[in-house]
């Protein structure tokens, strides 16, 4: 398992903590450690980006339930002919 993975399960084993201790907010998480609460994701990635290098850290939003971080999309279909 690469560090990513375990960052994200370590977010999602703590989310509903973390959203009943930050909000609906955007945590930066690198090796198991909350680096920082942002209000939007841009903020978090800027922030972080002037101490961490790319790839070495995970941004995720807050909710408080796993049911929440599902998005769906949907879109109509088109067939092609050739």
């Amino acid at each position: 398992m690469n560090t990513q993975d375990i960052d994200f399960n370590y977010f999602l084993e703590n989310m509903e903590a973390f959203y009943a201790e930050y909000g609906h907010r955007f945590v930066a998480v690198k090796n198991k450690n909350i680096l920082g609460v942002y209000k939007d994701f841009d903020e978090a990635l800027e922030n972080t980006l002037k101490t961490e290098k790319v790839g070495t850290f995970l941004i995720q939003e807050c909710f408080d339930s796993k049911e929440k971080m599902i998005h769906n999309f949907q879109s109509n279909v088109v067939p092609i002919t050739v």
